[in-house]
């Protein structure tokens, strides 16, 4: 920032979804989420959680400590549909094929993605995306920068820290002490009202079109932007004529998008 008032705390991911960009697959997007000094929860050495999003018609039914079944069948009542009509976002990593066995085992649907736990958290917490409900064990930094985005949808959200080693187990529980696996929620998360989330879309996903060049150097971006306070998102398309932006901006958008294309999609983030 410029040192000037207000102090915000900032949780910034340049490019959710790594893997999704390298490989040209959907739902890679830019991020970043912004909130009152001091309010944003500090994971410390804790580097993964253990996740359950839903949107604002099932925030009060969820518990993550409830088994699989149980959180399904709430959610189905909560939302009027049968298990077998819900669509449950889950990370395909080794580390859940228990859950996803679970989740098959009530009837309901799945939507496997390699990555990009921020995407699905908001696509379950938005109502008609298609998806109903997200699951399972992702990045605590991601865990933060989706509350904010719940918190403007109206959405629930809980976590619990999920160390995946003995050595991460051992600083989590020095640092956090007998709580280290409590339940915290998104208000826990971000504790103010007073948040923003904005996202910029990489590649193609069902929230936000990707960065798309034409053949006379504009560029065309998709990017959402929230406040928790009132609830309000928007959707912002633009179009950027990259030299006329290099004869004032001080970044350097030619060239960087010569060897990475994600560049005008992370500065407008």
């Amino acid at each position: 920032g410029s040192g000037a008032p207000p102090a915000v705390d900032v949780a910034v991911d340049p490019v959710e979804g790594t893997r999704l960009l390298a490989l040209g697959r959907p739902n890679a997007i830019s991020c970043i989420a912004v909130a009152e000094r001091w309010s944003m929860w500090d994971p410390g050495p804790s580097f993964y959680a253990d996740k359950l999003v839903v949107d604002k018609r099932a925030r009060d039914v969820i518990d993550i400590r409830y088994s699989v079944a149980d959180n399904l069948n709430h959610i189905a009542v909560a939302l009027g549909r049968p298990i077998s009509e819900l669509t449950v976002f889950v990370l395909d990593k080794p580390r859940h094929e228990q859950l996803v066995r679970e989740i098959r085992a009530t009837g309901a649907r799945i939507t496997l993605q390699s990555d990009g736990d921020v995407v699905g958290a908001l696509l379950a917490a938005t109502p008609g995306s298609g998806v109903d409900v997200m699951m399972g064990i992702g990045g605590t930094p991601e865990a933060v920068i989706a509350a904010a985005a719940v918190k403007a949808l109206g959405g629930g959200m809980q976590i619990r820290r999920a160390p995946q080693s003995d050595e991460e187990r051992e600083r989590v529980i020095a640092a956090a002490g007998d709580d280290w696996d409590a339940v915290l929620t998104a208000d826990d998360l971000i504790r103010a009202d007073d948040a923003f989330f904005a996202a910029t879309g990489i590649t193609d996903g069902p929230l936000l079109e990707g960065v798309h060049y034409d053949r006379a150097g504009g560029v065309t971006t998709h990017s959402m932007v929230m406040r928790a306070k009132t609830g309000t998102v928007r959707f912002i398309k633009a179009i950027h004529q990259l030299d006329r932006l290099m004869e004032f901006s001080q970044v350097e958008y030619i060239r960087q998008v010569g060897a990475d294309w994600t560049s005008v999609a992370a500065a407008q983030a």
